[in-house]
């Protein structure tokens, strides 16, 4: 029946984008292995050679040309690189991804992402030493990687009506932080020893969902295929060619989707948010390895928290704004609530990682999902829902410009001491509240 289909998208929509976060994580796991204590290593392999003959001398020990003294400025190249593709492609993403049959678009996205991870890789396994190479695999790999969010959660969009989609996407969205979880584990596994596997095994993982994606997607609830004369629900063993009907509305274009009240707020809410939520994402474990006084594996297993803080604050906020009716308004108190407790992190204990997760990523969630499908479907389109996939890029790539900023201002700020960092992720909460409030 129609609610085993809608399990069936929601399972495999979840699936392909985890897919998409396991296959971008490997990089911040690998970046010790490109660069290591070389004085040390060397001091062990010359106390122990017999015993580790796998291990490199001090002069191979990093891996060229991430052995220079800037090498903290050459592995955020890398961040960035791929941060600000992302950002510039998704705001592309969705215009095109209205345009083609969203399974097709995906499936390619899935397969590109597949091959550049694998290329990354491969970079060990041929000794390729060039920053160039590096810097055109992560340009590359983001670029095709935001064929994914507009993709799922349009499919997740057309699925599930407004009743209690806060609920469902709070849930649903939960992707990113398995996905992150299975791509330490996967990445973990192989990066003393290999790390080429690290990146090479989600590749080939992420490539392999989007044969899946192809297989087995269904678009929309109601399909037009060729064969049938109306409307009707399709099995996915039958939906082999999606016909654009005569009377189907054409897609939105940017402007037009920018016209639609609540998407210019909601994205820069989203900046900001996302500005936060990724400052947390790429800077936790250092900071506390340095006030902690913790190894970088107890430091990467305590900040996993804060995801896990991420997961029931995005469902809990999509349940409260079910139950109100007002998307806005809770993200709007989460965020007033969110910089007091930022103030407070410094305090660093188990139950304010919880805390801050949640806060933090509870608006970030509703915002990409809930609130995204709400505007690609909001009553002034008139039955239009072709403008979902371009608005949740919108809102998405609005937001990814964030992401990329937040990480390089900490990075700057953090040299100051680390209440400078604090300060600013104060700030941009309360201007995430600023913009957010106009749209309530």
């Amino acid at each position: 029946g129609r609610s085993s289909y809608r399990a069936f998208t929601f399972s495999l929509t979840f699936l392909l984008y985890t897919s998409f976060h396991l296959s971008r994580k490997p990089i911040s796991i690998v970046k010790s292995e490109l660069h290591k204590n070389c004085s040390a290593l060397n001091e062990l392999s010359t106390a122990s050679s017999n015993q580790l003959p796998n291990l490199h001398t001090a002069a191979e020990c990093s891996w060229k040309p991430f052995d220079k003294s800037n090498y903290k400025q050459l592995l955020g190249a890398m961040d960035y690189s791929f941060l600000c593709a992302y950002a510039v492609g998704m705001f592309l993403s969705g215009i095109i991804g209205e345009r083609l049959p969203i399974r097709l678009y995906l499936t390619f996205g899935m397969l590109m992402s597949g091959l550049f991870t694998c290329l990354f890789g491969l970079g060990y396994i041929y000794s390729i030493h060039s920053l160039g190479f590096y810097i055109f695999v992560q340009v590359a790999n983001g670029l095709v990687q935001t064929t994914g969010w507009p993709s799922v959660v349009t499919c997740i969009g057309n699925w599930f009506g407004k009743g209690r989609r806060g609920l469902i996407m709070g849930i649903w969205n939960s992707h990113t932080s398995v996905g992150n979880i299975l791509g330490s584990l996967i990445a973990g596994y192989w990066v003393s020893s290999n790390w080429g596997l690290s990146f090479i095994v989600p590749g080939l993982i992420i490539a392999a969902m989007g044969i899946i994606c192809f297989l087995f997607l269904i678009e929309r609830e109601y399909c037009y295929v060729i064969g049938w004369t109306s409307e009707r629900l399709v099995p996915f063993a039958f939906q082999v060619v999606v016909v654009k009907s005569e009377s189907e509305p054409s897609a939105i274009s940017f402007m037009g989707a920018l016209r639609i009240p609540g998407v210019i707020e909601f994205s820069l809410c989203l900046l900001f948010a996302k500005l936060v939520s990724y400052t947390f994402l790429f800077w936790l474990p250092l900071y506390i390895t340095k006030t902690a006084h913790l190894d970088a594996k107890k430091a990467g297993d305590l900040s996993t928290l804060f995801d896990v803080g991420g997961i029931v604050g995005g469902i809990l906020a999509g349940v409260i704004s079910d139950k109100l009716g007002k998307r806005a308004t809770t993200c709007a108190v989460m965020l007033l609530l969110a910089a007091p407790i930022v103030s407070l992190f410094p305090r660093l204990n188990i139950s304010m990682l919880l805390v801050c997760g949640g806060l933090v990523n509870g608006p970030y969630a509703l915002i990409t999902t809930a609130v995204a499908a709400d505007l690609g479907t909001h009553k002034s389109l008139k039955g239009n829902a072709r403008a979902l996939s371009t608005v949740t890029a919108i809102i998405d790539g609005t937001g990814s410009v964030g992401a990329a900023i937040g990480p390089l201002l900490a990075g700057v700020l953090s040299s100051q001491g680390w209440d400078q960092v604090f300060y600013m992720l104060m700030a941009a909460d309360f201007l995430a509240l600023l913009v957010g409030a106009d749209a309530c």
